[in-house]
């Protein structure tokens, strides 16, 4: 029987497309796709990306997305962004989806893409959610303020069309974007961060440097995987919006 489908018969595999910044790479069933600094797929000659970072291979009936790297994470989502994982380094997860969204950071730079499948295996369902009061993740809302961090960090990434790479703003750079102090933006930013450690995102912790250095990097990592902001978002930090906001609620929940 196969371990994901149930199936007792074989299973041919579908044919699977690699999408990046407008680029389209259809591999072919039992062939191996790398991508990386280098490989069938040279995405930036970035020398903090891994020369072979992420592997899509097929393997007993299905495709199957591995981490060959030794450093970097990525995230992966359906589209919907209802389902996620981070992918470490040595991990691989079957690409079930019809697409499936993969989002990671090298240094300063987030990279997108996403993989098509012909044939997926599992089609998720998602309960219809009420539009009405303050964005939630689990248990855990989000007040206007702190979305409104969200995007400043994400807004790059939103603002390009498609799949691709972005770099993330700087603290103080974001800061500026919303006309805060930097004192009042890192201050939600640690408050933002525990929440979403509370229920179990990882590298939301600043203890360790490294985690310090990048959990703006992971945050935007997974608010974007997980379309927590999207593009129509971006009116919120409008100057003119933000401005409003603040004179209407304060620094409500900090």
């Amino acid at each position: 029987m196969h371990p994901v489908t149930g199936r007792t018969d074989p299973v041919a595999p579908s044919q699977v497309t690699v999408e990046f910044a407008g680029e389209y790479f259809t591999i072919a069933p039992g062939g191996r796709f790398v991508l990386g600094r280098e490989g069938d797929l040279a995405i930036d000659d970035n020398l903090f990306l891994h020369r072979h970072f992420l592997e899509i291979v097929e393997s007993g009936g299905l495709w199957w997305l591995a981490n060959i790297g030794t450093r970097l994470q990525a995230t992966v989502t359906d589209a919907s962004g209802g389902v996620q994982a981070w992918l470490a380094p040595g991990a691989r997860l079957p690409l079930v989806f019809a697409t499936t969204t993969v989002v990671f950071s090298a240094g300063p730079t987030t990279y997108e893409f996403t993989i098509l499948s012909s044939a997926p295996t599992f089609r998720p369902t998602r309960p219809e959610l009420d539009g009405i009061g303050d964005s939630t993740i689990g248990e855990v809302p989000l007040t206007v303020s702190q979305k409104q961090l969200l995007l400043a960090l994400a807004e790059p990434l939103l603002r390009r069309d498609g799949s691709g790479m972005s770099s993330i703003p700087s603290s103080a750079a974001a800061a500026d974007r919303l006309g805060w102090t930097l004192t009042r933006f890192n201050r939600k930013l640690d408050n933002v961060c525990d929440k979403f450690d509370r229920i179990g995102v990882p590298g939301m912790r600043g203890g360790a440097r490294g985690s310090a250095t990048n959990r703006r990097t992971r945050l935007v990592e997974h608010v974007i995987a997980s379309r927590l902001v999207t593009r129509e978002d971006l009116d919120l930090i409008d100057p003119a919006r933000v401005a409003l906001d603040q004179a209407l609620h304060g620094n409500d929940a900090e």
